[in-house]
């Protein structure tokens, strides 16, 4: 088995797959095999009985949404009666952040990607405060799904089918050269979103005032393409994934119970260890003691070389999730320990354009003890608090010890 060929191949893959933002679309109509009651969430799997305070919240809120229950006390008993389905955002070509719930009517953005035939999807980004992905479900938040979903959507769709797709790959590259690391901080590409989209609106939008509310919210959020990128990465990930005998990481994923992980040459298998609290800065009021264990699918933006991997682009992050530049510099770097190449598109300013560290090696992590680097909101642990701070997370060795084990064994090593 050449595994260093085999890792070769993969990341190549994996840097070579260009996203393209296509269009707009219910969940139920482009992501394969959505259903009615199935309700999709972020993570390896997970039954109700061991989902966290913020994913039970997201789950009971999406079928509030969806009118499939009147209350709280009605959602847990179509869940407790079987009556819904689960799944992770994963197993359907998706990714969403903090609890990643999509359920069959939600507006999905969809991601193409025209090098490899793969497409991926996430939904619209609802912005800060109460809000669904953290597990709120008031009927502040209900309302505010009901117009991104009925008004805004419809718009964002006729505006993309003016265009034969967004690349969000050369995107990510302009804002990486402008503070962003792409998962915490979005900042510039939020706005490099907002420039792409808004002669799009304007030439579509029939009513003035939608169109001045769209693109005030846009603006206003400085999260707004993190989904799109999510969904960006989930095509550059899965092209890497399935390559005979690579040892490259192609999912990290979180449920908030536990921390989950795919490999390339290991199958659709994950490997899964208990979720841990991240280490950061604390919002005023709120401690490490009302933290959850982290969640999401964001960290698909450092699988695929960005993110905590490219913090030495986006000084100001320390700011956020605590520490220095010097430290946010020491982080990329240490990254090159445990990745296969340096990332043909994605460079970093201040490392005389260095290319970011790019595929990680389960064999690196084990032989160095070196985990990666992961910068990450902190959800409340009860459902529809929100947000309570942010900072630095890694996953648990047990899962890159498992993987290599089980690589040994599928390859007789």
């Amino acid at each position: 088995m050449d595994i260093d060929t085999a890792n070769r191949t993969a990341v190549e893959q994996m840097m070579s797959a260009r996203p393209m933002l296509t269009g707009l679309a219910p969940a139920r109509s482009v992501i394969p095999d959505m259903k009615d009651n199935l309700i999709l969430h972020a993570g390896p799997p997970i039954e109700w009985e061991r989902m966290s305070g913020p994913l039970r919240g997201a789950v009971i809120g999406a079928l509030l949404y969806e009118g499939l229950t009147k209350d709280e006390k009605g959602a847990v008993a179509m869940v407790e009666a079987g009556e819904v389905e689960f799944a992770p955002c994963h197993h359907h070509g998706a990714a969403g952040p903090m609890a990643g719930v999509i359920s069959a009517s939600m507006e999905v953005f969809v991601i193409e990607n025209p090098t490899h035939g793969n497409q991926a999807y996430s939904t619209l980004n609802e912005g800060y405060g109460k809000v669904l992905r953290y597990g709120a479900y008031s009927e502040e938040v209900l309302e505010k799904l009901r117009w991104m979903n009925g008004s805004m959507g419809p718009l964002l769709k006729e505006a993309l089918e003016q265009t034969e797709g967004l690349d969000i790959r050369a995107l990510l590259a302009e804002a990486l050269h402008m503070g962003d690391e792409g998962h915490n901080r979005n900042k510039a590409g939020s706005l490099l979103f907002l420039k792409l989209l808004s002669p799009l609106i304007a030439k579509v939008a029939k009513d003035e005032a939608l169109e001045a509310e769209v693109l005030q919210f846009l603006g206003d959020n400085a999260l707004s393409v993190l989904n799109p990128v999510m969904a960006g990465c989930k095509v550059m990930a899965d092209a890497a994934h399935g390559v005979e005998g690579s040892t490259v990481v192609t999912a990290l994923a979180r449920n908030g119970t536990d921390f989950g992980m795919r490999v390339s040459g290991l199958g659709d298998d994950w490997f899964t260890a208990p979720a841990e609290i991240p280490d950061g800065l604390y919002f005023p009021g709120f401690s490490s003691e009302d933290a959850n264990a982290d969640i999401g699918d964001s960290t698909i933006t450092e699988t695929a070389g960005i993110g905590g991997f490219a913090m030495a682009a986006a000084p100001a992050i320390v700011a956020f999730i605590s520490g220095t530049p010097q430290d946010a510099i020491n982080a990329t770097l240490e990254m090159y320990e445990i990745t296969i190449a340096e990332h043909d598109h994605f460079t970093i300013p201040s490392l005389d354009f260095r290319g970011t560290p790019t595929g990680i090696d389960i064999r690196k992590v084990v032989e160095l003890g070196t985990t990666p680097r992961i910068n990450t909101g902190i959800a409340h642990k009860e459902a529809g608090v929100g947000q309570v701070g942010a900072g630095l997370v890694r996953p648990p060795k047990a899962i890159f010890e498992e993987a290599l084990i089980a690589y040994a064994g599928r390859y007789n090593l």
